[in-house]
């Protein structure tokens, strides 16, 4: 059950929502302003967040530091990121830093902005690092002017940070039915988001018991390929966020600007597990050994799913909004050979290392090719290397947050995530495709519940031109579960990086299953 998958992207949301209101008027001077949030899930405190802001020699930081604790059958995980954005006084981006403590080790990630609008950026983590340049999410055009005479130059990048949309929202003002439009980037996800702002009527707004005069702001957040969060802040009249509401995996999640005492209190415990469950309409024994299951899937909102098709589940769209899945594994092109060698970019994209499958690191080709011993043959080779993964991982923690490809590979430990960050690091190693899949899995009494978990597994793509994508979840397979089978929903495909889950946490909660027909085959 993957609830770090709903508290990474929950981080990222608290973060990139934040939209720039969680700040205070302009500033004379050098100073320095801190604020301080509960955060909430279902009425429960989970954790806080702090947010602060200093103007220093011509540079404005913002800061946003958020942790979150939640219990899995009474085991605590907790997931804590910090980001930086450094700009001028202007909104000019210069540059940006984010810490992510999501599994066994810290991951930093740097970016510096040049003046010709190129990012340096690097990541580091276990004492190693990556380095890769990419240029300022814009079109050139000027998005933030204060008055007639003073405008960003039309050079400079245009996708705002915390500090140029800050100044946006003062330039619009706060008066109702207002609404605009940003491009806003995000350190801890690395993208530019399309963001839609609206401003709503003033209200009266429960503070924790405390009763106050807020203005209502609703922002959309265009998610590249995962469809729109819809947050609802409330704020002041000096654009501080008083109260931020964010529904996420069927969930409400609040943020309230309260004192620091409470803020860094003990939090309450928020058993998750049922609250992530998928109920099957019919016990479903032995599911992934049969031959293929219908599932039939109605949104519980009348959310359009952004359910994926591949080569082992077909999706079909009915008029009445309700979706029929039919999950059939593919089987593997014989004599397919490896490394991949064809043209295709979305495979070659598969072959790349990422932050957290470092498959260009030592350690981690070394084991892929222990693994895959002498085969030749590609469907054979990521056979063994989802068998190595299953023996290799000794320690099935629930604690861990989570953990990159190499971090797995030293410590030995962790859920099915990684599990799958592992398998697909390998494969890509020895020049097998592979990528993440996260959706949901039967499972049959998971701390007494029966039905479909939160789950991640691997893809990997055997064959040329006309290959396949064939599943494997080496998880399954250490737990004496079996292998990949139609028991699998696949809700989100991407390439291990934890932004990648806000498919699946944009649409677990958001459906339930009306009916399984099950084929069992000869």
């Amino acid at each position: 059950m993957r609830i770090r998958y709903l508290l990474y992207a929950f981080l990222a949301l608290v973060v990139a929502g934040s939209l720039g209101f969680a700040s205070v008027p302009d500033l004379i001077g050098d100073r320095t302003e801190t604020e301080y949030l509960a955060v909430f899930l279902e009425g429960k405190k989970v954790g806080h967040a702090v947010h602060s802001r200093v103007v220093e020699n011509g540079k404005v930081t913002n800061a946003e530091e958020v942790s979150i604790t939640i219990s899995r059958i009474g085991v605590p995980v907790t997931v804590k990121m910090a980001e930086t954005c450094i700009e001028t006084t202007k909104g000019e981006p210069l540059g940006f830093e984010v810490v992510q403590e999501l599994g066994l080790m810290t991951m930093t990630m740097k970016g510096t902005v040049n003046d010709d609008g190129m990012v340096n950026l690097t990541v580091a983590s276990m004492g190693t690092e990556q380095k890769k340049t990419f240029q300022w999410p814009g079109n050139g055009e000027v998005v933030v002017r204060w008055d007639k005479a003073e405008a960003i130059d039309r050079k400079k990048p245009i996708a705002l940070m915390a500090e140029g949309l800050r100044l946006l929202h003062l330039r619009k003002s706060l008066k109702e039915g207002l609404t605009y439009s940003a491009k806003v980037f995000s350190p801890g996800i690395l993208q530019a988001v399309d963001t839609e702002v609206r401003i709503g009527a003033k209200q009266s707004v429960d503070l924790l018991g405390r009763v106050v005069t807020l203005t209502e702001v609703t922002s959309t957040m265009n998610l590249p390929e995962t469809g729109k969060i819809v947050s609802t802040s409330y704020v002041d009249d000096d654009l501080r966020v008083q109260k931020t509401i964010t529904p996420i995996a069927g969930m409400q999640v609040e943020m309230v600007a309260c004192a620091k005492n409470f803020a860094l209190s003990e939090n309450d415990v928020f058993e998750v597990v049922e609250r992530l469950f998928v109920a099957s309409p019919i016990p479903l024994k032995d599911v992934d050994s049969a031959k293929s299951a219908v599932y039939h899937l109605s949104p519980t909102k009348g959310t359009d799913l952004p359910i994926p098709s591949n080569d082992n589940q077909k999706v079909r769209r009915l008029n009445d909004g309700s979706i029929i899945v039919t999950v059939a594994p593919a089987a593997a092109p014989q004599g397919a050979k490896f490394p991949y060698k064809g043209k295709d970019k979305a495979i070659l994209e598969a072959m790349a290392p990422t932050r957290f499958l470092q498959s260009d690191r030592q350690e981690i080709i070394d084991l892929a090719r222990r693994a895959a011993g002498d085969t030749k043959d590609a469907a054979e080779a990521v056979k063994r290397i989802e068998s190595f993964v299953a023996r290799y991982i000794q320690n099935r923690s629930l604690s861990v947050g989570y953990a990159s490809a190499a971090e797995v590979a030293k410590s030995r430990q962790g859920d099915c995530s990684e599990f799958a960050v592992l398998t697909a690091a390998m494969c890509r190693a020895v020049g097998i495709p592979a990528q993440v899949v996260t959706g949901i899995a039967y499972v049959e009494d998971f701390a007494g519940l029966d039905g479909f978990g939160g789950h991640a597994w691997v893809q990997a793509y055997i064959g040329g031109e006309s290959g396949k994508w064939i599943g494997l979840d080496a998880a399954f397979k250490s737990a004496g579960r079996g292998n990949y089978g139609p028991g699998h929903i696949a809700l989100a495909v991407g390439n291990g990086d934890p932004e990648g889950f806000f498919d699946l946490v944009n649409t677990l909660g958001q459906f339930k299953i009306d009916k399984v027909i099950v084929n069992k085959g000869k």
